[in-house]
């Protein structure tokens, strides 16, 4: 059932969320390496030469599809949408219908203009401001699967948006987050766990300071969660990881002298999501509602 519309959407205010999508260099950013894009890329073997990057962000959303296991016409919750990338793979390779959500306007009016490009029947795909905190204009049971790619770390309150993706899906129905942890500490390099924090609050990423090995699956489970599944894709993204790495390093040497990182906090994450690699995962974690899926 779609959701009511007549209601205005009720939005966590998280202004430096607001801040690191509205800035040049994630507008820019994402726009010039990614096409627009707003995740890693899968590789099935380490390469120097991760080109085309395109391919690679296509197959990582493929295995996004693959970690719901969901047959032709499901109908999708994409918390989290951005531009609609994913959800237009998903729709056009995968046969879901796709109702896509998030709280950024230029990304819901980007995702409208690449939805009508796209040939797609009437309705197949649908986006609104929703915060996936706040999911109660939707019914219960409503969504045969719900995914998001890399946006659950973007989270104030995981609990309650694991809540709501609970509340929201039908018996049977999955979860798949494609998401970080990590095993920074006190034991760990003091420059890594700065610059851990400084990414951490300047990207808007809260819940990547809770996010320790585990902690994603208690929560699933403490949800109502089953059949949890959580696979390491850490090798596959590291031709990505290391192409940031070499692109930003010289800018990053000069963001690091001049005290720039809030200004520039892809900048640095380009290079210390590579250089820190062995202190962090890129994981696909998959996971059930209790029920007989129909």
């Amino acid at each position: 059932m779609a959701p009511n519309s007549d209601q205005e959407p009720l939005i966590n205010s998280n202004p430096e969320l607001q801040s690191y999508y509205q800035s040049l260099e994630s507008r820019i950013g994402y726009r010039l390496f990614l096409g627009g894009t707003r995740h890693f890329g899968f590789y099935d073997k380490d390469t120097w030469w991760p080109f085309p990057i395109s391919k690679a962000l296509r197959a990582m959303e493929d295995r996004l599809a693959t970690s719901l296991d969901l047959p032709p016409g499901a109908y999708v919750l994409d918390a989290g949408c951005g531009v609609g990338h994913v959800a237009l793979r998903l729709a056009t390779q995968h046969g879901f219908r796709i109702q896509g959500i998030d709280v950024i306007d230029h990304h819901l009016d980007k995702a409208r203009q690449n939805i009508a490009r796209s040939g797609l029947p009437d309705g197949q795909i649908a986006v609104r401001k929703t915060d996936y905190h706040h999911l109660e204009t939707f019914e219960p049971e409503t969504f045969d699967g719900v995914y998001t790619m890399e946006t659950f770390v973007h989270a104030t309150d995981p609990e309650a948006v694991l809540a709501g993706f609970f509340h929201v899906l039908r018996p049977g129905g999955r979860l798949t987050l494609f998401e970080y942890d990590h095993v920074l500490n006190e034991r760990s390099p003091a420059s890594m766990v700065q610059s851990m924090q400084r990414i951490n609050k300047y990207a808007a990423m809260p819940t990547n300071s809770r996010s320790h090995p585990g902690v994603f699956r208690q929560m699933l489970e403490d949800a109502g969660f089953t059949d949890i599944v959580v696979r390491d894709h850490s090798e596959n993204i590291t031709p990505m990881t290391r192409l940031f790495y070499l692109i930003a390093y010289v800018p990053f040497l000069f963001v690091r002298l001049f005290g720039l990182e809030r200004y520039f906090i892809n900048t640095v994450a380009g290079v210390e999501s590579y250089r820190g690699r062995k202190h962090w995962r890129f994981l696909g974690i998959s996971a059930t509602k209790p029920g007989t899926f129909v």
